[in-house]
């Protein structure tokens, strides 16, 4: 876990954090807890709630669609003066998320219209390896870094 900005991210993050995690339904609830407890420490808890249902529905979407067995799966967390952001990247580029309509009978199928309902942004970045999709929310009285 880290703290500062690494080398390669933009000026404006003023905090970070990446944690990668083993493909199991376990650590879901463990990412769940740690970005919502950033959140709390870097002094917007009132966001945290939010911000852990977001990353519990994007690692559940990674483990369930884009993990391969004995690969990790990775949760970045980051935080500007206005924006506090949830990444989760995972090694199959492939099988890029879309919403969709889910029947009420329907186990599964309403992740994403979560972090469409409370995400400010969300998109899908594609990468060599893999993918990442990552979510924002907008920080009430925020400042620009």
């Amino acid at each position: 876990m880290t703290d500062f900005c690494p080398p390669g991210l933009p000026d404006d993050y003023d905090r970070y954090d990446a944690v990668s995690y083993t493909p199991y339904p376990q650590n879901i609830p463990r990412a769940r807890r740690h970005v919502a407890q950033l959140a709390v420490d870097w002094g917007h808890a009132t966001q945290a709630e939010h911000a852990a249902l977001l990353a519990s529905e994007l690692c559940t979407n990674a483990l369930l669609h884009g993990c391969l067995r004995d690969r990790l799966f990775r949760v970045e967390t980051s935080l500007s003066g206005k924006t506090l952001r949830v990444a989760v990247t995972d090694p199959r580029g492939e099988r890029l998320p879309n919403p969709r309509v889910s029947s009420a009978d329907d186990q599964f199928g309403r992740g994403l219209l979560i972090v469409c309902a409370l995400a400010d942004r969300w998109a899908v970045e594609k990468l060599t390896v893999g993918k990442t999709v990552w979510t924002e929310l907008d920080i009430p009285g925020g400042t620009d870094a």
